[in-house]
């Protein structure tokens, strides 16, 4: 429920691409705001829709992947994410990438949460799904541009990744944050909650 003092949406003036590529497409919007404020020149980064998984093994240990991040020189966990095709289901699109990042598959799949990397300049979201009992089903299947080493661990040591920021991805702490959680030995085995 949305309180009735809600600030209203920002009316777009005028809306121009500044720069258009599949992995990096900027747009700049001039924006007019209900109380009289504007914004010359306000840019929004498009991207497709993401997910991320949150892969629990039928022994109720998690899937983790480590791969290299250009964008910060180094390598830390991740969750098993990757893009939305055009048209695809998300949960067709996270059930497809955690069978190609690490081989995993099946078990019972529910969504999880729903995220932003920054609603302030991103168009996009990224749907996190919790999959449980899920199995080795096939090898990785990897694209030519990916270099990704999968890792099973306990819950116990997944929170340890967390506690000495060995998964810095803010879109994959939270689910998994989440995930554990709400299992046995919780939010107390947390170093920073």
């Amino acid at each position: 429920m949305n309180p009735d003092n809600d600030p209203q949406p920002w009316q777009v003036d005028t809306s121009e691409y500044i720069h258009q590529l599949p992995w990096f497409t900027v747009r700049k919007d001039a924006i007019r705001m209900e109380n009289g404020g504007s914004i010359p020149n306000y840019f929004i980064f498009e991207y497709p829709d993401w997910v991320n998984v949150v892969a629990v093994t039928t022994e109720g240990n998690v899937v983790l992947i480590r791969q290299y991040r250009h964008g910060i020189a180094g390598v830390h966990y991740e969750l098993c994410a990757g893009v939305i095709d055009l048209g695809e289901d998300p949960l067709v699109a996270a059930q497809r990438e955690l069978l190609e990042e690490t081989g995993f598959g099946g078990g019972n799949w529910q969504p999880l949460m729903t995220l932003s990397v920054n609603p302030g300049t991103h168009n996009n979201l990224t749907y996190a799904f919790l999959a449980t009992g899920v199995e080795p089903r096939q090898a990785q299947h990897l694209e030519k541009t990916e270099e990704i080493t999968v890792h099973v661990v306990s819950p116990e040591r997944a929170r340890e990744i967390i506690n000495n920021s060995e998964m810095i991805q803010a879109l994959h702490v939270a689910p998994l944050l989440k995930y554990l959680s709400e299992t046995p030995g919780g939010p107390a085995r947390f170093s920073g909650l």
